[in-house]
C-alpha cells in the first residue's frame, strides 16, 4: 500500500477525531491532575501548620460575614468548610483560600431583608451557574487583564481594609456588621478616645508584636497560632474584660427545597449576575496577588473560575452563603508557608471539627487576639519594594495603584478595580500615541536638461513631498500626525509612506482620504506607499485606494513611489536622430572635405 492510499483511508477518521478529543481534553483541564497530586506531597508539615494558622483567623471572618449576608454565623462557617474544600481541589489557584466576604455579605444583606432567606440561597445558586458559563466561554482570559499597578493597588487596599476591619476588635469594640469599614473604624476611634478600655489594645499589640517577630525570626514555626493561645490562656487565667467570639451552635440544618423556585427569580437576577461578577473579579484578583506574593506559583485563571462557580452550586444546597477567594486568608496562607492546596484543605477541616465538636474551645478566643493576627498579616502583605518601583517607573503607575487601593477601602473592589483599569488603559494609551510621529521629506523632480546641456533650474512646482507616518495611527493621533500633512504646499506630488505606521483605525484611514482628497483639489499627484497587507484590507474597504493618482495603485516602498511621481511630473522627452546630410562626391578622386 503506497502513501496515497494510506493517507486516503484515514483522512476521513483523522478529520473527525480530533474536534472531540480537542473537546475532551479542553474540559478534562479542568479536573485536578497528577500535579496537583504531587504538590500535596512536596512540604505537608508546612501546609498543616499554615492551613491551622488560616482557620484560626477566618474563623471569626467566617462567623461575622454569616451574620452580614443574612443567614447567620452557622452559615459562614458551613460555607467556609464545603466552599473551601471543593475550591481547593477543583481551582486553579494553589494558595488561595475560598470563603465568605465582606464584599459578597454586601450584595446579600439587602437581599435576605427584601425577599428572605430563599432568595439569598437562589442568589447564590445562580451566581455559581453564571460562573461556570463563563468558565466555558473563556471568559478568564478577559477577566485576568489586569495591569500591575491594579494588582498592587488591590493588595494595598485589601490590607488597609483588614486593618480598618479589625481596629474594632482591637479596641474592645463590639464589631459591626453592614457598616462601611473605614466609618465603622473611625467610630471605634471616636468611642476609645471618650471611655479607654486598655486590655484589648494590650493584648492586640502582643499578638501583633509576637507574630511579626516569631515570622521574621523562625519562619516555619506557626507564631501565630501560638499567639492566640497564649492570649486566649492569660485572657482566661486574668478573667480580662475582652469580647469572645462567644458560643457557637452546630448542626446546620438543610434548606428547604422550597428556595429553587421562589416567585422573585427573574428579579433575583441582577443581583446572581453582581456577584457572579464579583466572586469572578475578587477570586482572580486574589489568585494573581497570591502569585505576586509567593514568587513561584502561576494559578490557572479558567479552573479558578470553575472551582468557584461548582463550589457555589453546592453550598446553597447546605445552607450556605456565596463564596470567594478572600484576600485576607489567602494572604495568611502564603506568608504562613503554604505551598499546595493541602493547607486550604487543612483549614476547611479544622473548620469542620469546630463546627462539630470543638464549639466551647472557640468560645474563649479573644477578637482582639486575632485582631493583632489579621494587622500582622495586613503589613506583611504590603511590598515597600513593588511600591517604590512603581514610582521609580512614572508618577502615572503610582497614581493609578494609590488610586485603587483608596477606592478599595473607601468604595469598594469592583469601582476600585473598574477605575484603575480605565485609568490604566487611558495611560497605556496615552504611552503609546507618543510614539506617533511624521517626517517630511522633499525630493526635487529629475527634469530635462537645457538644450546647451547645462542643469534646469530648481522649480518649487516641481518638488514631491514625501510623508514617512510611524507609530500607531488611531483617534488619539490621526489629527496631530496627518493635520501638518494637510498644510499649504507647492509640491505638485505628494507620497504618504505607510511602512512604518503599526496600527491604523477607522478614524484614521478616513481622515487619510481626506489628506488625499486636498492634494488632488489643487492638482498635485498623490501615492501610497509601504501598506502591509491588513491595512490594504483596512484602506480598500473604505475606499482609499479609489482616491490615488492612478486609482488603486499602491506601492510596496517609498522609491517606487518616488520614481513613478518623477515619470508622472516630467515624462522622459524623445531625443530625436538626426537625418545625415548628403556630401557631394569628389569629381577629381580628391578626398572629400568635412562639411562646415
Amino acid at each position: 500500500m503506497d502513501i496515497r492510499e494510506r493517507r486516503q483511508r484515514k483522512g476521513p477518521a483523522d478529520r473527525s477525531a480530533p474536534p472531540g478529543r480537542t473537546a475532551f481534553d479542553k474540559h478534562s483541564r479542568l479536573l485536578p491532575g497528577r500535579t496537583d497530586l504531587a504538590a500535596l506531597r512536596r512540604a505537608p508539615r508546612q501546609d498543616v501548620f499554615a492551613g491551622l494558622t488560616v482557620a484560626i483567623a477566618a474563623l471569626p471572618l467566617s462567623l461575622g460575614f454569616g451574620v452580614a449576608s443574612g443567614l447567620g454565623a452557622r452559615a459562614g462557617l458551613i460555607t467556609a468548610v464545603l466552599a473551601g474544600g471543593l475550591a481547593a481541589v477543583l481551582g486553579g489557584a494553589r494558595l488561595q483560600i475560598t470563603g465568605p466576604s465582606g464584599v459578597i455579605a454586601v450584595v446579600l444583606a439587602p437581599i435576605a431583608v427584601a425577599h428572605g432567606t430563599p432568595a439569598v440561597l437562589l442568589t447564590g445558586l445562580l451566581a455559581g451557574a453564571v460562573l461556570l458559563g463563563l468558565t466555558l466561554a473563556g471568559a478568564d482570559r478577559y477577566l485576568r487583564c489586569v495591569p500591575a499597578p491594579v494588582v498592587k493597588g488591590f493588595v494595598l487596599g485589601a490590607a488597609a481594609v483588614i486593618i480598618a476591619q479589625q481596629i474594632p476588635a482591637a479596641l474592645g469594640r463590639t464589631v459591626p456588621h453592614g457598616e462601611a469599614v473605614a466609618a465603622a473604624a473611625a467610630k471605634a476611634v471616636g468611642g476609645f478616645l471618650r471611655n479607654p478600655d486598655w486590655p484589648a489594645p494590650a493584648v492586640t499589640l502582643a499578638t501583633l508584636a509576637l507574630s511579626l517577630l516569631g515570622a521574621r525570626l523562625r519562619p516555619a514555626i506557626p507564631f501565630p497560632l501560638l499567639a492566640v493561645v497564649a492570649a486566649t490562656a492569660v485572657a482566661e487565667c486574668a478573667r480580662l474584660p475582652l469580647i469572645r467570639i462567644g458560643h457557637l451552635r452546630t448542626g446546620l440544618p438543610a434548606p428547604s427545597p422550597d428556595f429553587l423556585v421562589p416567585s422573585e427569580v427573574f428579579g433575583l437576577m441582577p443581583g446572581a449576575l453582581t456577584l457572579a461578577a464579583l466572586v469572578a473579579l475578587e477570586s482572580l484578583m486574589t489568585a494573581a496577588a497570591a502569585d505576586t506574593m509567593s514568587g513561584t506559583e502561576r494559578h490557572d485563571s479558567r479552573r479558578v473560575l470553575f472551582g468557584q462557580g461548582l463550589a457555589n452550586l453546592a453550598v446553597p444546597f447546605f445552607g450556605g452563603v456565596a463564596a470567594t477567594g478572600t484576600m485576607c486568608r489567602t494572604a495568611i496562607n502564603v506568608r504562613s508557608g503554604a505551598v499546595s492546596q493541602l493547607a486550604a484543605l487543612t483549614n476547611a477541616a479544622a473548620l469542620a471539627v469546630v463546627l462539630l465538636a470543638a464549639a466551647p474551645l472557640v468560645s474563649a478566643v479573644p477578637l482582639a487576639a486575632l485582631a493583632g493576627v489579621l494587622i500582622a498579616t495586613a503589613l506583611r502583605m504590603i511590598d515597600l519594594g513593588s511600591l517604590r518601583a512603581l514610582s521609580r517607573a512614572g508618577r502615572g503607575q503610582a497614581a493609578i495603584a494609590a488610586l485603587t487601593a483608596t477606592l478599595t477601602l473607601a468604595v469598594n473592589l469592583v469601582t476600585a478595580v473598574f477605575t484603575g483599569m480605565v485609568l490604566a488603559m487611558l495611560l497605556a494609551l496615552r504611552t503609546l500615541t507618543a510614539t506617533s510621529h511624521v517626517e517630511h521629506v522633499v525630493v526635487p523632480a529629475q527634469r530635462s536638461p537645457l538644450p546647451d546641456g547645462s542643469p534646469p533650474p530648481a522649480a518649487a512646482e516641481a518638488q514631491i513631498a514625501v510623508h514617512h507616518l510611524a507609530g500607531p495611527l488611531l483617534f488619539t493621533t490621526a489629527d496631530r500626525v496627518l493635520g501638518p500633512v494637510m498644510l499649504p504646499s507647492p509640491a505638485r506630488a505628494v507620497v504618504l509612506d505607510l511602512s512604518r505606521v503599526t496600527g491604523l483605525d477607522s478614524t484614521a484611514i478616513l481622515m487619510l482620504a481626506d489628506v488625499i482628497d486636498h492634494h488632488r483639489r489643487r492638482g498635485a499627484v498623490v501615492h501610497l506607499s509601504g501598506a502591509c497587507e491588513a491595512h490594504r484590507v483596512h484602506l480598500g474597504a473604505l475606499g482609499v485606494p479609489a482616491k490615488l493618482s492612478p486609482p488603486g495603485i499602491a506601492f510596496p516602498t517609498a522609491a517606487e513611489a518616488v520614481a513613478r511621481a518623477q515619470t508622472q511630473l516630467h515624462p522622459p522627452t524623445p531625443t530625436p536622430s538626426p537625418s545625415p546630410t548628403p556630401s557631394p562626391s569628389p569629381q577629381d578622386g580628391s578626398p572629400a572635405r568635412p562639411h562646415p
